[in-house]
């Protein structure tokens, strides 16, 4: 089974028009939902994934991880 982190770095990674369409999938599937439950939270995943594509977000979200990673304790 593989680790979430590399399916995660592979979405990230693919093709633009493969994270456009997953994103699409995931807010349409979140409409079309039988139980609220599963619908809630792939609209807002669908969103942030689409959203992804404009180039000021990858670049606030590549200073976060930095700020993040630079935030935790060096390991011994």
């Amino acid at each position: 089974m593989e680790r979430p982190h590399r399916t995660y770095r592979k979405l990230l990674t693919a093709p633009r028009v493969t994270r456009i369409a997953v994103g699409l999938l995931l807010v349409i599937g979140g409409f079309f939902a039988i139980l609220p439950v599963f619908g809630l939270w792939m609209i807002p995943l669908g969103l942030v994934i689409m959203f992804f594509e404009a180039p000021w977000v990858r670049e606030k979200w590549r200073a976060a991880r930095a700020w993040w990673k630079a935030r935790k304790p060096k390991a011994r």
